[in-house]
């Protein structure tokens, strides 16, 4: 059995990575912090499906919380380990730097950077004992190219891209890639919000991207095609900013 596992797995983005992985015959470790029935509708469309899954619940921003887990999963699975890590969960707080609060600025790069750090250092060192092993960060535009209204979440994503080339090097020598994508306008519950079709006027592809198109990327990054790319960050926004 090959093991996956999707931190934010609940719905949206990480929904779909999910369920792609799923079909690639991976067994789906669906994370979650809060939402129980989410998570579990993630776990039933994937048996649905034909796949295979558990749920995994544990807070990205928690240190001992992500050591427990893991821990607790690696004692159980002795002659197993996780080969694909998908750091998925994040979230977002907007507000104009003047009028961000600290514990705003803080709750973004807890979940969104550090919850990286945390499940990534639990999980790495099984793969590289196996010398394999598939670790993709989403990160997004917002990383790239910085998005006003955002610099907490700017800020973690662009150090998230950072920190998957820095690792790609470190772990390049033991068959172990690290990648990141970057989701531009997707329809999730976190551009709900948005007038789509004034965002959409920007987009050369003139819409919002789906969390499946995001998951197709992931699947092909998680899968023997992709060897030999490492390091890279690679933009799902239909056209935005190119």
């Amino acid at each position: 059995m090959r093991y996956a596992l999707v931190t934010g797995g609940s719905r949206g983005i990480g929904r779909a990575v999910c369920l792609k992985l799923a079909s690639m015959g991976f067994f789906i470790l669906v994370n979650f912090r809060l939402n129980n029935a989410e998570a579990d509708k993630t776990l039933e469309m994937i048996t649905k499906a034909g796949g295979n899954g558990d749920v995994l619940k544990f807070d990205v921003s928690d240190h001992e919380a992500v050591e427990k887990a893991i821990t607790k999963w690696n004692e159980t699975h002795k002659n197993d380990f996780i080969e694909v890590l998908v750091n998925n969960a994040g979230i977002k707080k907007d507000t104009l730097l003047t009028l961000m609060e600290e514990d705003e600025w803080h709750d973004v790069l807890d979940i969104d950077l550090n919850g990286f750090f945390y499940v990534t250092k639990a999980v790495l060192e099984n793969m590289l004992e196996r010398r394999c092993g598939r670790i993709i960060n989403i990160s997004s535009l917002a990383g790239l190219h910085g998005i006003p209204g955002q610099v907490n979440y700017s800020a973690a994503k662009a150090a998230l891209i950072g920190a998957t080339k820095a690792l790609a090097k470190e772990v390049g020598k033991r068959n172990i890639t690290v990648n990141a994508v970057a989701p531009g306008y997707i329809s999730t519950d976190m551009t709900k919000d948005i007038n789509k079709p004034e965002i959409a006027r920007m987009i050369p592809l003139n819409r919002f991207g789906t969390p499946e198109e995001v998951a197709e990327l992931v699947g092909f990054l998680a899968s023997e095609k992709s060897s030999y790319i490492t390091g890279e960050v690679i933009s799902v926004s239909g056209g935005l900013y190119t």
